[in-house]
């Protein structure tokens, strides 16, 4: 009898030698977003412009030609204003820059990127504004003779620069497109 209560205490002691209670740490991991792939079509609003825009963006162009561009998957528009250049470049410019430069009291750092495209005269500038400021891109366009654009990317969210970003550099692939295949009327 004392042999097998000896086989049962020794089975008990092996049995609840393996299960143990220590906490493991979870492996490190990344966030992993899929981005659908865009197809481009070519917006023609009624204006002295066009361009190329995702087909997962939604349109709306009201009467003075200012696009606003949708994209209901990332809960993100970019607004883009169109203005005609009556001798007034210099003040457009600055006044696109003094937007952008707003941005500081927020930003971690505003960076530019020129796009220039003599052939169509498109002349462009890209800003990229890091840290959590209320729009992390911004541009302007203009042919430097009656056209120029400005257009600038909001979420319809509270600003968290980490957790938008990859959604800021797919945008941003888009607005590039967009700038590359402006055509002036």
């Amino acid at each position: 009898m004392f042999r097998n209560l000896g086989v049962i205490v020794v089975l008990f002691f092996l049995l609840s030698a393996c299960q143990t209670n220590e906490t493991i740490p979870k492996p490190k991991a990344q966030i992993s977003l899929n981005y659908p792939q865009p197809n481009y079509q070519l917006l023609t609003p009624p204006c002295p412009f066009s361009f190329e825009i995702s087909n997962l963006v939604e349109a709306k162009i009201d009467k003075k030609c200012w696009v606003t561009l949708n994209y209901p998957l990332l809960n993100a528009s970019i607004d883009i204003t169109f203005k005609q250049v009556n001798n007034n470049l210099i003040q457009l410019l600055q006044d696109a820059e003094k937007l952008t430069y707003s941005h500081t009291i927020k930003a971690d750092g505003i960076s530019n990127q020129p796009f220039i495209n003599n052939d169509k005269k498109i002349f462009a500038t890209i800003y990229q504004v890091t840290g959590n400021a209320a729009s992390q891109l911004q541009f302007h366009a203009t042919d430097s003779i009656s056209h120029f654009l400005t257009g600038a990317l909001y979420f319809n969210c509270e600003p968290n620069y980490d957790s938008i970003l990859p959604a800021v550099k797919y945008i941003e692939t888009d607005l590039r497109h967009l700038i590359e295949t402006i055509n002036w009327k």
